[in-house]
């Protein structure tokens, strides 16, 4: 026994002072630990500092029941009991009951309001026993972030959210989620926290062993008026053809600002939402929209002209056993190149394609290619697929004996709308090329961090003359009775562009579906925007023909950018000094330090000046104008000694 209790009280001093650290530390980092406190992510803003989306604070307030002193608790609990029963509605009874429960039962992390906002949680801080804070009053604090869209579903997926689930894996869609990391997140905070049973964890402090640092905000380029013509006109469209999905774009010609972007989808009930950014990541075939890209390419080439003539042949053309068909049936006899473009004739086209490139295609792709076809936007939005070209130097099973033909019409190549409305910003921009732009910069309150500049991705893609061309050609669409795009012509307004009209998977016939679309420029003779509609297989019952399903959007948002949209011309201010006006000035304020009770000569002052001076004088005089203008008479002369109340009548003409 004595053996025994020897060893006994050895083990005890051995834990007690040799392993006792070890022991110690091993026993707080079970019941210690630092939670990470998130920062508050940075606000998205549009162009003109409207809010687009922001991380709203959301507050626990729980409170440790047995924390407080015995003396301290019965002092406050009725107090506390009488605020939560006028902040929730519940008699005070109720609450009293409760929190005394609950300090029986020795819950140290008793909720008292869950989801509450910030002006909510300042209150809730300030009621009795809880202002004591976390040691004397058993305060517990947890805070919570939600991220709102203010404008709702307008744009909601080019805006976008950045979600991190627990593996640390991130989901990153638009531009929530592309600046995100660099800028939106911020940096976190750490928070000590106590086990207290039951899994559960209460802060030891009512401060932060580490305070989180707030993200950066990100002023966009878009345009909510502008944002929200684009998606209303959108929506109607694709509600009125029953389609599948739609997006428009509308970009800023000299410098590649995305004012309005929006990607509509149906769901399974036939309703409509941000469902994915089509705009951006979705890649299709562009049908007659790239009919300008080759006319471009063919005239910068120099191996056609506007003005040559080709043989539509009845509208049927054969190579290789595949037919290329024109829409009118019969097609359009002999017509000029420009012709064939504004009624966008497939054959004709197509025969002045194959006529310039049948024997060197390479030399028809390296156009494309010199005109940055082939390269992708490097836009921050993650999901931009690369276009594609199909090239005969490059062994990848996308070139055969009918691409080059295939090719001229809008079939065997792929763009996405952002990256066709590119090329078409460039042609409005005189053939300057320049990057889609999203964002103007991002600041920390007040102050720029990172301003974000125009970007030119080619100074120049073509001639100066290959651009009046295909310029004149894309008006002449709009204006001219023949062209595709008449129906959306205006006397009061100028718009150029160009009608698409694509099949979509049609080597199954039974699943034959549409593209329709519109892209182009306005106002036609001085561009401001660029835009492009659409819309993916619309009722064909209905109508799927890009003038008829596109185009209207197209016509509307135009027509209301310039009738909703205030237009403002900025003048600098000028350094710049009138001596008659200072001689005015001066005489002015003579009269006024020298006649003090006698009446000054007023004749031929403005009546506002001579107004002002007589009302300003100390005898407080009544001063009567008739007319306006320059005065011309007084009915008092001058220095004559003024009375109080006396009444001056000027006559003003």
């Amino acid at each position: 026994m004595f053996v025994f209790a020897l060893a006994v009280v050895f083990k005890l001093i051995s834990i007690q002072f040799i392993q006792g650290d070890e022991y110690r530390a091993l026993a707080e980092k079970r019941t210690l630990r630092d939670f990470e406190i998130p920062a508050n992510r940075g606000n998205v803003y549009s162009a003109d500092g409207s809010l687009l989306a922001t991380s709203i604070p959301k507050y626990d307030i729980r409170i440790d029941a047995i924390q407080p002193k015995d003396v301290v608790f019965e002092k406050y609990i009725n107090a506390l009991a009488d605020s939560l029963s006028v902040y929730k509605g519940k008699p005070a009874s109720y609450y009293k009951n409760i929190i005394r429960r609950a300090r029986n039962n020795k819950n140290r992390y008793f909720l008292l309001a869950r989801n509450i906002s910030y002006s909510d949680y300042i209150r809730m801080r300030n009621f009795p026993l809880l202002e004591l804070g976390a040691i004397q009053g058993g305060l517990i604090v947890e805070q919570t972030t939600r991220r709102e869209h203010p404008m709702g579903e307008i744009a909601a997926r080019s805006i976008g959210y950045e979600r991190i689930d627990e593996n640390n894996y991130a989901t990153r869609v638009g531009l929530d989620g592309a600046f995100g990391e660099k800028y939106l997140r911020g940096v976190n905070g750490k928070r000590t926290k106590q086990k207290i049973g039951n899994g559960n964890w209460k802060p030891i402090y009512d401060f932060d062993k580490v305070e989180p640092k707030d993200g950066y905000d990100v002023y966009t380029t878009l345009d909510v008026n502008i944002q929200d013509i684009a998606h209303h006109a959108l929506l109607a469209q694709l509600e009125k053809y029953k389609a599948d999905h739609g997006c428009v774009v509308v970009m800023e010609v000299e410098t590649g600002e995305i004012k309005a972007i929006s990607n509509l989808g149906r769901n399974t009930n036939g309703h409509y939402y941000e469902r994915l950014n089509y705009a951006v990541g979705e890649s299709h075939e562009p049908g007659s929209t790239f009919k300008l890209m080759a006319v471009t390419a063919a005239l910068e080439d120099r191996v056609i002209d506007t003005s040559d003539v080709v043989d539509t042949e009845k509208g049927i053309l054969t190579f290789y056993g595949k037919k290329v068909r024109d829409s009118k049936h019969g097609g359009y006899g002999k017509i000029s190149v420009s012709e064939a473009f504004e009624v966008s004739s497939n054959t004709g086209i197509v025969k002045a394609i194959d006529n310039a490139y049948r024997n060197k295609p390479s030399k028809f792709v390296d156009r494309l290619y010199a005109m940055n076809l082939n390269d992708s936007l490097d836009l921050p939005i993650i999901g931009e697929p690369s276009p594609i070209i199909p090239d005969p130097r490059v062994k990848n099973g996308r070139w055969s004996g009918i691409a080059l033909q295939w090719m001229a019409y809008g079939y065997g190549v792929s763009f996405t709308p952002l990256q066709t409305l590119t090329f078409y910003n460039a042609i409005a921009n005189n053939g300057e090329m320049v990057k889609p732009r999203f964002l103007r910069e991002v600041k920390e309150y007040d102050r720029v961090v990172e301003p974000f500049e125009k970007k030119v991705i080619n100074p120049r893609i073509c001639s100066e003359e290959t651009v009046k061309k295909v310029k004149q050609l894309l008006e002449n669409v709009v204006e001219k009775e023949h062209g595709t795009g008449h129906r959306l012509y205006s006397e009061n307004f100028s718009m150029a562009g160009k009608t698409g009209t694509c099949q979509k998977d049609y080597r199954n016939r039974d699943k034959l579906n549409y593209i329709s679309s519109f892209a182009g420029f306005f106002p036609a003779d001085n561009p401001k925007y660029s835009c492009i509609v659409v819309i993916h297989e619309p009722d064909k019952s209905v109508g799927y023909y890009g003038a008829d399903v596109s185009g209207p959007v197209f016509k509307r948002i135009a027509q209301k950018i310039y009738t909703d949209t205030p237009i403002v011309d900025e003048i600098k201010n000028l350094d710049y000094k009138s001596n008659l006006v200072k001689n005015d000035f001066e005489g002015y304020y003579e009269n006024s330090r020298k006649y003090r009770e006698l009446m000054p000569n007023v004749v031929g002052m403005p009546a506002m000046d001579a107004l002002a001076l007589l009302e300003n004088l100390p005898v407080g005089i009544k001063v009567k104008i008739t007319g306006s203008g320059v005065v011309r008479k007084q009915s008092v002369d001058k220095h004559q000694k003024l009375q109080a109340n006396q009444t001056i009548v000027l006559e003003a003409s």
